[in-house]
């Protein structure tokens, strides 16, 4: 079996939920208290051992590739300033990865956004992570997707049980329990309404697919908008080839939305010993006062 090496993170949308500070700057570099999500996200998948990140990108979204690329002023001015610490941490981001940018030319769907990566790719498994969802966890996320793949030799989709009001946001898992947090996926059904859904399983923005998935999506009827839907092509592979869904240990946050990426960054400072106590004393106090 082929060891998973690389990773597609789709970054080509607008941010239009987080404007007017999207209007300049892409959605993917707002900050977690002071590191951008995006880099959250990459450092995950460094910790899971992908050594390729494919970023899938659309126009304005440039600064996102700039981000992990040496900036020699900064770095020079910090050196000279005595700032080494801050420093060592620009230069570290700089080496984490070495990022692959891919055009989407048009927002034609997830599955479209995955299918632009399959010449970067080629015929080996691979990761897709969304970099809407961040998952805190002491084994990273991607990585125990990995050891599910490697442990079943199937596509896995990261699940989590949702409540019933938040199922028609979801695609929903229909299957049955193989044991504890593994599941055989038999149906996925994109946002079904409470009464359709097979299940309160939601697929949570981390998948590990071999390189079937590409074969397929290309024979995935546009819908509605001309989207290519991952769902349809994720319904086929499991029909064909099997899915797991695997409940994943770890907390999830959904920063896809300004609420959530308050609580994002509210359960970031907490954990930091720089901020946390101080924080959780002033949110006492508001919460008293």
């Amino acid at each position: 079996m082929s060891r998973i090496r690389k990773a597609i993170i789709p970054v080509a949308g607008l941010g239009t939920r987080f404007l007017p500070a999207t209007k300049a700057v892409p959605k993917e570099l707002l900050p977690l208290v002071d590191v951008p999500a995006i880099q959250v996200v990459v450092e995950e998948l460094v910790a899971s051992g992908i050594e390729q990140v494919i970023l899938v990108t659309g126009r304005g979204k440039s600064a996102i590739v700039d981000h992990f690329d040496h900036s020699y002023e900064l770095e020079d001015i910090l050196r000279a300033r005595g700032k080494e610490s801050l420093n060592d941490e620009v230069t570290r981001i700089s080496s984490m990865v070495r990022p692959i940018s891919i055009r989407q030319k048009k927002p034609l769907g997830l599955g479209h956004a995955v299918l632009c990566a399959k010449d970067v790719v080629g015929n080996e498994p691979f990761a897709v992570v969304l970099p809407d969802d961040i998952i805190a966890a002491r084994t990273p996320a991607t990585l125990q997707l990995i050891e599910r793949y490697e442990q079943y030799g199937a596509g896995v989709v990261a699940a989590m049980t949702v409540p019933d009001s938040d199922v028609s946001m979801y695609g929903i898992i229909g299957g049955e329990a193989m044991s504890d947090r593994i599941h055989r996926v038999k149906t996925l059904i994109e946002k079904p309404s409470l009464a359709m859904a097979p299940s309160r399983l939601a697929v949570a923005g981390r998948y590990v697919l071999p390189p079937q998935i590409f074969d397929i999506l290309e024979q995935v009827e546009p819908g509605h908008g001309g989207e290519i839907q991952l769902t349809d092509a994720l319904q086929t592979l499991a029909r064909e080839e099997g899915l797991i869904g695997y409940e994943f240990e770890g907390t999830r946050h959904d920063i896809g939305d300004k609420f959530g990426f308050l609580k994002a960054n509210i359960a970031f400072a907490l954990e930091r010993d720089d901020l946390g106590p101080a924080l959780e004393a002033w949110l006492r106090e508001r919460l008293t006062s």
